[in-house]
């Protein structure tokens, strides 16, 4: 009896987990495409990041190195993606300009900065030494 009630309770946590992580999946490909589509950054990122990636493999000396430089690429993907989020909203709710809404475009855009200023920082750092 017990067995029955256990098989059930694990089937139906599985059930779930697939059916959130494929919905899950399916809207993080869309926002990705929507970005890619609409975004000019964040295309150029992307090119930057399929230029960089390979070339992370002859510039790290280690595996850590390796991760450390990859990540950056990521990270700098991440902030474009948020920072298009966050454009996104503010130009639905008004075109109208309002002091808020221009500081948080900017504070978005100066995410993308200093995430670009550390993936520069980080690949100098590790490529020159």
């Amino acid at each position: 009896m017990r067995y029955n009630i256990l098989h059930k309770e694990i089937s139906n946590f599985f059930g779930l987990f697939t059916r959130r992580a494929l919905g899950a999946t399916k809207y993080s490909w869309q926002g990705l495409r929507a970005c890619y589509k609409y975004e000019e950054a964040f295309r150029v990122e992307i090119y930057a990041s399929i230029f960089l990636a390979p070339l992370a493999y002859f510039i790290a000396s280690t595996k850590l190195e390796l991760i450390i430089l990859i990540a950056t690429l990521f990270i700098v993907l991440i902030a474009e993606l948020l920072n298009s989020a966050i454009e996104n909203i503010v130009d639905r709710v008004g075109e109208d300009h309002h002091h808020l809404s221009g500081r948080s475009k900017d504070q978005g855009s100066a995410a993308v900065m200093l995430s670009i200023i550390m993936c520069i920082i980080t690949w100098l750092l590790i490529g020159l030494k």
